[in-house]
C-alpha cells in the first residue's frame, strides 16, 4: 500500500490548475500530471466552468513548418531552449515558462496568438523524437523549426523570404471591416 502525500498531491493540483488556465488539453494533463482522469475532469470543469474539448490532439509536424506557425514555433523554442540550457528548469516547467514568455511577447507586439499550450507541448515532443530540428537561416542567422530529415544547408527563413500571400487574409479582414456596407435594393 502506497502512502499518499498531501503536499505532493497539492503540488500536482496546482500544476494542473496552471496548465488548465494556460489552455492545456486533457491528453496533456493526463500525460504530465499524476492525478486520475476523473480528478482532472472535475478540476477542469471547476477551473474553466465547462467540459474539456474532445477529440484527438494535432499530430502533424508539417503544421510547425508552415510560414506563420513556423515563426511562432521558432520563437517559443528559443525561449524553451534558453530556459532548459540556462535556467536549469525541468522540461514541463520550461514549457510552461516558455509559453508564458511567448504569450507576453505576442501581446506586447499586438500579434495574434498562433501557438496553443498543447501545440507547444507537442512541438517539444517532436523535437525530443527528432521529428523536428533547428535550421539556421543563411541570411539572418536565426534558428528556425525545420523537419528533422530536411537538408538545411541553404535554409532561408520565412522572415527573410516572406511568401507572396503572407498576411493577405489579415489585410482583407481589415479592408472589409473598414469598407462601407453595400446597399441592398
Amino acid at each position: 500500500m502506497t502512502v499518499k502525500s498531501v503536499v505532493s498531491e497539492a503540488r500536482e493540483i496546482g500544476l494542473a490548475i496552471e496548465m488548465i488556465e494556460l489552455g492545456a488539453r486533457m491528453q496533456m494533463l493526463e500525460s504530465e500530471v499524476k492525478l486520475s482522469r476523473e480528478r482532472l475532469l472535475k478540476l477542469y470543469k471547476e477551473v474553466k466552468k465547462e467540459s474539456p474539448p474532445k477529440g484527438m490532439l494535432p499530430f502533424s509536424a508539417d503544421w510547425f513548418t508552415t510560414w506563420q506557425p513556423n515563426i511562432h514555433s521558432s520563437l517559443f523554442m528559443a525561449f524553451h531552449r534558453y530556459l532548459r540550457e540556462n535556467a536549469g528548469t525541468d522540461n514541463l516547467q520550461a514549457i510552461l515558462k516558455a509559453y508564458r514568455l511567448y504569450l507576453d511577447h505576442v501581446r506586447l507586439h499586438g500579434m495574434d496568438c498562433v501557438l496553443s499550450l498543447t501545440r507547444a507541448w507537442t512541438l517539444v515532443r517532436f523535437f525530443d523524437a527528432k521529428m523536428l530540428k533547428y535550421a539556421t537561416c543563411c541570411e539572418c542567422g536565426g534558428h528556425f523549426v525545420a523537419h528533422g530529415y530536411d537538408l538545411t544547408g541553404g535554409f532561408v527563413c520565412g522572415l527573410c523570404n516572406v511568401p507572396a500571400r503572407a498576411g493577405k487574409t489579415a489585410r482583407r479582414k481589415e479592408e472589409s471591416a473598414s469598407a462601407e456596407p453595400a446597399c441592398v435594393v
